[in-house]
């Protein structure tokens, strides 16, 4: 059973007539929705089984239209309607049958995904009387399967393909009414929501080649991002400001949703690393993985630079989110004068990256190989490419040198697998976590183990070291 990647929202918006009419909006809780919609829909009388599976689409298909932001991003202000011809049918005020609220009550926090994509299923179905649609499920074909003996799960794979998942028990969010955050994003931004911004324009790159893709995607807004804004407001008869305000978010979003297929039967998926995180994330005691690595690699370097922040060790870049990163994240919102949760929500991430990129920025320039604290402003990873990459690869050839363990590489600027490797082997060598991954830790034992090696090298003042310093092995 995969775990959730979206909140189930505490309430929805209800629009009372088809999209564009000047009707009512309701708001009303998510599962006192689902709760009308089954009432409005299928009959009490139905076998449990068969209730079940239709209330498995119900919700499916009401999360797809809140996750994608379907109504949302075509500048509506409200989540779904109460339309047939476009969604499910809500009657307000209406009575709920008992039994239907019981079952509702004891899964309207779960949903249907297909294969390895993580929104919510858009689970069309249709009544299978009057009309029918294929691939879809039909609510009126449940009810024999019902009576055959298969349970709810097994209707819905009848209906949907062996692919489906079910998540349970997904976690309750308020509806913050969109994933608008409030904000502008422009030239020289850092956060979360540019690293969206960017993965989404990449993806719809490739359906509209006038868009220049921006490499990395990394929540840096450079001038590569702006100009491919500049393009996708051009494309699509916006505003040309490369300035992400409300319109080009939600444009974003809506073109990014149709060319995924999102709110299709055959959606073309979303990965984890592409979500839209309109829930936002967190980071708390007891995480572990790569997140919490790069939250203690920020740390450690902010904190080099803040008396008020307590000093890391190698060894404690762990990836472990235990009690020492609480303590330190608390100790940052304290300085940062944020609440003092030793949580990381989205408010207190962006502000440690702006701090991080400001450590950066603070730094006198100076030759190759000479500064204190030389790294890259953003964390070097497998797949990357780049100048910032051909510096680390010649610094491993450096390396190399006076260490045989560690490979040469090649110097091209691609972060592939031999480069990955050396990595990991010299962070053996320095005592930090193997991730074949360069933080900016990774990247300052790196520059001094290259010093070492230019020391050892020259055994007599002035004496040429047999190559050039800066300039490694082709391999």
């Amino acid at each position: 059973m995969p775990a959730s990647s979206v909140a189930i929202p505490e309430t929805i918006t209800v629009h009372l007539g088809p999209p564009s009419s000047n009707a009512q909006n309701v708001t009303v809780p998510f599962a006192d929705y689902i709760k009308n919609v089954a009432s409005s829909e299928i009959y009490p009388t139905w076998p449990e089984q068969a209730i079940r599976a239709n209330i498995y689409a119900q919700i499916s298909y009401v999360l797809n239209r809140v996750f994608t932001e379907w109504y949302r991003a075509q500048g509506y202000d409200f989540d779904i309607t109460n339309s047939t011809r476009y969604d499910q049918s809500f009657v307000q005020g209406r009575d709920i049958f008992e039994n239907i609220s019981e079952i509702v009550d004891d899964m309207f926090n779960d949903y249907l995904t297909r294969g390895n994509a993580i929104e919510p299923l858009f689970a069309q179905y249709c009544n299978g009387t009057t009309t029918t649609c294929p691939g879809g499920l039909s609510q009126w074909g449940t009810v024999p399967l019902a009576e055959q003996g298969m349970s709810a799960e097994e209707i819905v794979r009848y209906f949907y393909g062996d692919d489906i998942n079910f998540v349970r028990n997904a976690p309750i969010s308020p509806n913050l009414g969109g994933s608008w955050p409030g904000v502008t994003f422009r030239l020289g931004d850092i956060s979360e929501e540019v690293r969206i911004i960017q993965n989404r324009l990449n993806r719809i790159a490739a359906n509209y080649p006038n868009i220049p893709k921006i490499y990395p995607a990394d929540g840096i807004f450079d001038a590569d991002t702006e100009r491919a804004v500049r393009a996708f407001q051009q494309q699509f008869n916006l505003t040309v400001d490369g300035i992400v305000g409300r319109a080009t978010w939600y444009r974003i979003a809506f073109i990014y949703n149709n060319v995924k297929h999102l709110s299709e039967l055959d959606s073309e998926g979303l990965l984890l690393d592409e979500v839209s995180r309109q829930f936002p994330e967190e980071l708390r005691e007891g995480a572990t993985g790569p997140g919490v690595q790069l939250l203690q690699y920020f740390l450690a370097i902010v904190g080099e630079y803040y008396d008020q922040l307590p000093r890391w060790q190698p060894a404690q870049i762990d990836g472990v989110f235990g009690p020492q990163t609480r303590e330190a994240v608390t100790a940052y919102q304290r300085m940062m004068g944020l609440p003092e949760t030793g949580v990381v929500d989205r408010a207190t991430w962006n502000e440690l990256v702006s701090t991080y990129q400001s450590v950066l920025a603070a730094q006198p320039t100076q030759e190759w190989l000479e500064q204190a604290v030389g790294f890259p402003d953003i964390f070097l990873v497998e797949g990357l490419r780049g100048e910032e990459v051909r510096e680390a690869q010649q610094l491993i050839n450096v390396i190399a040198r006076g260490n045989p363990q560690v490979p040469a590489v090649a110097v091209d600027g691609i972060f592939g697998s031999a480069t990955r490797d050396a990595v990991s082997v010299i962070q053996s060598l320095l005592g930090l976590p193997a991730t074949g991954a360069i933080g900016p830790l990774t990247w300052e034992g790196m520059a001094q183990l290259a010093r070492d090696v230019l020391a050892s090298a020259q055994t007599s003042e002035g004496q040429y070291p047999g190559y050039a310093v800066g300039e490694g092995e082709n391999t």
